[in-house]
């Protein structure tokens, strides 16, 4: 398999069993930029109504993580999170449609900082990230070994 950015995308999108237990999908809009969506269902309730935090935090790492491999997929790297810090605004209920935006805002060799946002199909703003992601060549992770 070589390192060209489809077969990431391709590789990525087949082995995410957790993005698709939530139902994420997104699009790269350009590299760096990424939108994506995820519903709210009855599975990731906290109470009878709202989501819990931990599935908008899910959400939110895979949106400025899916942003900054976009940025260093073409490179032959991959990314992993550092660290982010999340601000909740407004809960995400049952039914919601989210979509969260995830753009890079500064990409060294290694170390990527990237942004977020989360919206629920109201276009009210739920969720803020800025994050910290450290790129690494595809050949320390197992992801062009797998099925």
């Amino acid at each position: 398999i070589d390192k060209k950015p489809l077969s990431t995308w391709s590789k990525y999108n087949k082995i995410n069993n957790f993005g698709r237990l939530l139902d994420m999908k997104f699009e790269v809009s350009e590299p760096g930029r990424v939108i994506y969506s995820m519903p709210i269902t009855e599975d990731i309730l906290a109470t009878t109504s709202a989501a819990h935090g931990g599935a908008l935090a899910a959400f939110m790492d895979a949106i400025i993580g899916v942003a900054s491999l976009s940025a260093v997929a073409e490179e032959g790297k991959l990314v992993s999170t550092v660290e982010f810090k999340i601000n909740y605004l407004k809960p995400a209920f049952l039914n919601d449609q989210l979509r969260g935006f995830g753009k890079v805002i500064k990409k060294g060799k290694r170390i990527i900082i990237s942004q977020g946002e989360i919206l629920n199909q109201k276009d009210e703003l739920l969720a803020i990230c800025t994050g910290t992601l450290n790129a690494y060549p595809v050949e320390k992770n197992d992801i062009l070994g797998s099925k």
